[in-house]
């Protein structure tokens, strides 16, 4: 067992999840031969933005530990910061999808790229009245300029959040505290404005005739659950290998379940603040978003239909009833399912706002059971064994948890 004086064992398997993320990758590019360039690039963009969300999720949690001043989560902070270390992975792994619109297809992924590009059978974007209101803000140039603004201030907010907690083990000196409260007072801020307009390019620009107010609030509720439900699992994983063994405690997994369950209800509002204002104002620019995945051109009821409810009951109703339960919370048993089951319906949910932006020559979105999800499948394990890989090879870089922080006495002895 880890002592808290010395450093984390190397974790042996970083080396294989390396291999099976460059293996995903390679399988993911299969896919090109296979199905053809549009239908990988859509899926591929599900298993990153999955990936992406967890990595800024974590971000988040710690800056609001740092806000709040918090005591329970400093073992588990210690992992986040670990993860942090995947952002400029991601910023790499972002970059095909960047190159094949420039100087491959420029209406591969996001349709308004491409002012020739047909909408609806009839004009082109460069004719559409919506995407010339949006000119300013949807052209190549701007997109290009706030992603690479967005990963830089992601790996910068990492990088000092990284640096001062991990400076404190060597010397105790209580101004890395001091350091990274200021960087979480202006780093909330930042992260949430980022994480916004990242949702927005990436995500709902797809189809940039609809209108949301609650989407980058939507995106951050993913997030956060995603990082939450990652956090059981490291911290079951920890326990596995006798690192956390005695030092986590009930009380520790019951408080980040606790988080877990309100999420849960945070996403189900803001999810549902949004149907319900959408339908309820009925104006056609918002309408035909959810039209589109409840029903095809002839009226009928769509594969995507089915996958609504689902999400309607696998991301909200299902693990509310479950984590009503004190036991369920702080039995990792119990708990560990679970996070699985909240992050398997989170890259569903990412696939209900993604894929449905593939259409067929009728107008109506490819079916959700297509040889797409294998794609997807195949990009989720590839950006996540490099994302794991970088989380392990960060992992025996400093101590197993900040040894000197402040509040490391309180986290150890914590209770409800």
């Amino acid at each position: 067992m880890s002592t808290p004086a010395a450093s984390s064992s190397t974790p042996p398997a970083a080396g294989k999840f390396l291999v099976i993320g460059l293996a995903g990758l390679a399988a993911t590019a299969l896919g090109l031969v296979v199905s053809g360039a549009q239908k990988v690039a859509y899926s591929y963009l599900v298993g990153f933005t999955f990936w992406a969300a967890i990595a800024i999720g974590m971000m988040m949690l710690i800056l609001i530990h740092h806000v709040f001043d918090a005591n329970w989560s400093v073992l588990i902070r210690r992992q986040f910061e670990h993860g942090l270390s995947a952002f400029k992975w991601l910023a790499l792994l972002f970059l095909p999808l960047w190159l094949a619109s420039v100087f491959y297809q420029s209406d591969l992924v996001w349709p308004w790229m491409n002012l020739d590009h047909v909408m609806h059978g009839s004009h082109t974007v460069g004719q559409d009245v919506l995407y010339t209101k949006k000119a300013s803000f949807l052209n190549l140039n701007m997109f290009t300029g706030m992603t690479a603004a967005f990963f830089v201030i992601w790996m910068w907010l990492s990088a000092r959040l990284r640096k001062a907690s991990f400076s404190q083990d060597a010397d105790g000196d209580l101004k890395w505290t001091s350091m990274n409260r200021k960087t979480a007072a202006f780093g909330i801020p930042l992260l949430a404005l980022s994480l916004s307009f990242a949702a927005i390019y990436w995500i709902k620009s797809l189809e940039y005739h609809w209108f949301s107010t609650m989407y980058g609030v939507w995106f951050f509720a993913n997030c956060v659950r995603g990082a939450l439900s990652c956090g059981v699992l490291i911290m079951i994983w920890l326990i596995a290998r006798g690192d956390y063994r005695g030092i986590v405690n009930k009380n520790h997994f019951y408080s980040i379940g606790l988080l877990v369950f309100a999420f849960t209800v945070f996403w189900a509002y803001v999810t549902f603040s949004q149907y319900f204002l959408i339908w309820n104002a009925n104006v056609p620019e918002e309408t035909f978003w959810y039209n589109l995945r409840e029903i095809h051109a002839d009226g009928t009821p769509s594969q995507w239909k089915y996958v609504g409810f689902f999400i309607l009951f696998g991301h909200f109703l299902a693990p509310f009833l479950y984590l009503l339960s004190y036991k369920h919370k702080v039995t990792p048993a119990y708990i560990r399912p679970a996070a699985i089951w909240i992050l398997g319906v989170i890259l569903v949910d990412l696939c209900y706002n993604i894929l449905p932006a593939l259409k067929d020559a009728h107008g109506d979105p490819l079916p959700f059971l297509s040889i797409n999800l294998l794609w997807v499948l195949t990009s989720v394990v590839g950006v996540g064994g490099i994302c794991i890989w970088s989380y392990l090879k960060s992992f025996p870089t400093t101590k197993l948890f900040p040894i000197r922080d402040p509040r490391i006495g309180e986290c150890l002895t914590y209770h409800e």
